[in-house]
C-alpha cells in the first residue's frame, strides 16, 4: 500500500508539472504572437548616448556632454504599476536627470514622471528637484528643497524647459518607452522559457522515477 500511495504521489506531480508546462507553453507562444513593441520605431536620442542597457538589469543610462562642459546624465526604468490608457505602452517611466558643470562640485538633480500622452506621444513631470554633492551620499535628514508642486506655476514651467533645453523633449521620452517596454518584454520572455526549460527537465525526471 505505501507502494501505491508513493506513486499516486508521484503521478500527481507528474500532471501537475505537465499543466504548468502547458500554460507555459501558452503563455510563451502569445508573447511571440503579440510581439507588441518589436514593430514600433519612435524617438530618437538626440545627442545622448547609451550609456548603459544590460540584459540583466531593468534601467538604461543615457549621457550627453556639451561643449561647454557641461554633462547630463538620464536614467530610467518602468514602474511597477499598469495603467489603463488609448496608446501602447501600460506603464510609465520614473527617469532622474542629473546636470553636471563644469568646475562645480554639486550636481543639480531631477525627478520625473514619463507617461504616454495619446497615441505615440508623450511628456515628463518634474517631481523634484535638488542638489547633490558629488563626493557624498545625503542623509535622510537632510534638507533637499521644496516640494515641487508648492513653487509657483511659473519657476515649475521655467524649470520644465531647462531640461528641455538640455535634450529632454519628446522624441527622447518617446524613444525611452519604446526601449524600456522592449526589454520588459524581452526579459519576461527569457524567463518564461527559462522556467519552461526548468519544468520540462523536472518532468522528465518524475517520468523515470515513476517508470
Amino acid at each position: 500500500m505505501p507502494r501505491a500511495t508513493q506513486i499516486l504521489r508521484k503521478s500527481r506531480k507528474v500532471v501537475e508539472d505537465l499543466n504548468l508546462l502547458k500554460v507555459l507553453q501558452s503563455e510563451i507562444s502569445h508573447e511571440l504572437s503579440s510581439n507588441s513593441f518589436q514593430d514600433e520605431n519612435i524617438g530618437s536620442l538626440g545627442d545622448f548616448v547609451l550609456d548603459w542597457n544590460s540584459s540583466r538589469s531593468q534601467d538604461v543610462v543615457l549621457r550627453r556632454k556639451s561643449e561647454s562642459g557641461e554633462e547630463v546624465a538620464v536614467s530610467a526604468l518602468l514602474s511597477q504599476k499598469t495603467y489603463d490608457t488609448e496608446g501602447i505602452f501600460p506603464r510609465k517611466l520614473l527617469m532622474k536627470v542629473c546636470v553636471k558643470r563644469p568646475g562645480l562640485s554639486s550636481i543639480l538633480q531631477f525627478d520625473c514622471g514619463v507617461s504616454e500622452k495619446g497615441v505615440r506621444k508623450s511628456d515628463f513631470k518634474i517631481r523634484s528637484a535638488y542638489f547633490l554633492q558629488s563626493t557624498t551620499v545625503p542623509g535622510s535628514s537632510i534638507y533637499r528643497g521644496p516640494l515641487f508642486s508648492s513653487l509657483e506655476p511659473q519657476l515649475q514651467d521655467a524649470l520644465k524647459e531647462y531640461l528641455v533645453a538640455r535634450g529632454i523633449r519628446e522624441d527622447l521620452t518617446n524613444f525611452l518607452l519604446l526601449t524600456l517596454h522592449k526589454k520588459e518584454q524581452g526579459q519576461y520572455l527569457d524567463w518564461l522559457q527559462k522556467l519552461e526549460s526548468f519544468v520540462m527537465k523536472d518532468e522528465r525526471l518524475f517520468s523515470a522515477v515513476a517508470g
